[in-house]
């Protein structure tokens, strides 16, 4: 599943799309579930107030993202647990993954709205940045319709840049302008199932959905053992957690995780 070319793609420009990690059975099946738990929390938000909630230009709103699903749904735990995607993890790592943190990103149609260039690190604090890496689990066909990802190929290796508040959305941080080489952005469309991996410092961003359909992605974040955070970023990850290994052990994965180093 995983080649030479793909650890090389990955290392020089700092992400790489790896198809049918999962089936699109599986994705559709994680899709469905996402759906149900984004209404549910959507029915108990202030709209309109709500980092968590698109709002189209007539008032409409729909689900913007999911923090922490992990925490919400026994199928999420099992499926970022999967085998297929640790063992391409641990090798572009270098090393065993375990899981900080996740969220689920809905971006729905017509309206979900873009999210702004900027460094996974910059928020996560993180070192070293390249024990930190991005799985982005596509839930739907994405493309440049639908809002696919888009990377500054090669900006991993030029470090952590300052980012600046976007004027109107204070849970946006992006760079300013002259941080950001669009002579070297590059689109990574996806197949259901497949997967979008991204070191933590690669600058990257995701257009506006134009299209009639959803584009539903999976953000999972891990790192290594040897990752250090001046801030409580690792505090609060999954694998320090009393709970972490409890779910784990729920999931079914005990055996196979504790094989791979995972708890």
């Amino acid at each position: 599943m995983i080649t030479q070319n793909t650890i090389d793609h990955y290392n020089e420009h700092g992400w790489v799309v790896v198809e049918g990690v999962f089936t699109p059975e599986e994705a559709e099946r994680i899709a469905k579930i996402s759906q149900m738990v984004s209404e549910k929390e959507e029915m108990r938000e202030d709209q309109g107030q709500s980092y968590k909630l698109d709002v189209s230009e007539d008032g409409r709103t729909a689900p913007r993202k999911i923090d922490d699903p992990f925490l919400k749904h026994p199928a999420f735990q099992s499926f970022v647990l999967d085998v297929c995607l640790e063992e391409i993890l641990t090798v572009l790592l270098g090393d065993r993954p375990l899981l900080k943190g996740d969220q689920i990103f809905m971006k729905p149609p017509h309206f979900g709205s873009a999210k702004p260039y900027h460094q996974d690190n910059y928020y996560f604090q993180c070192h070293p940045g390249g024990h930190v890496i991005t799985a982005w689990i596509a839930l739907d066909d994405v493309d440049e319709d639908n809002g696919c990802l888009r990377y500054i190929s090669g900006s991993q290796k030029e470090g952590i840049v300052p980012h600046q508040v976007v004027p109107g959305q204070p849970y946006d941080l992006t760079p300013e302008s002259e941080c950001i080489d669009l002579k070297r952005e590059s689109v990574a469309p996806v197949r259901k199932g497949g997967v979008v991996f991204h070191h933590s410092e690669t600058l990257h961003t995701s257009h506006r959905n134009a299209s009639d359909r959803w584009r539903r992605g999976y953000a999972t974040h891990w790192v290594t053992a040897d990752v250090t955070s001046e801030t409580d970023a690792l505090e609060r990850a999954y694998f320090h957690q009393p709970e972490y290994e409890e779910i784990v052990l729920e999931a079914g994965h005990h055996g196979r995780l504790a094989a791979g180093g995972m708890v």
